[in-house]
């Protein structure tokens, strides 16, 4: 199942996460250890431990979400034109077996949609 953006958070829990992020950055400007802070926030120490090396290095905007990592290469379109012939067997794309691996998924998308 892919998320609404093809990949990725969707903007919701991005949002959540950032707040989690700058409610870490107030505790770090109070004095906090990164385990209390972990505990509060019920995140991971190492977490906390990364948040707090970027607010040291760029305050509280260096913890603001990125936005999505990378765009889909595909449009919904070209993805549900892809599943389309996911569905099909792998034999009706020339290999020998019934079985679908990254590598072949990859070979469908370069050969459908002329993608290197």
């Amino acid at each position: 199942m892919r998320y609404p953006q093809g990949g990725g958070l969707t903007a919701e829990r991005q949002q959540f996460r950032e707040e989690l992020r700058l409610k870490a950055a107030e505790r770090f400007a109070q004095g906090e250890a990164s385990s209390v802070i972990a505990k509060a926030l019920r995140v991971n120490v190492r977490s906390v431990q990364r948040w707090r090396q970027k607010w040291e290095q760029g305050g509280p905007r260096a913890l603001r979400s990125q936005g999505p990592a990378s765009l889909p290469r595909l449009s919904q379109e070209q993805f549900a034109q892809l599943e389309a012939e996911l569905a099909k067997a792998p034999t009706a794309h020339g290999w020998e077996d019934q079985r679908w691996t990254l590598a072949r998924i990859k070979t469908v998308i370069g050969r459908r949609f002329h993608m290197a």
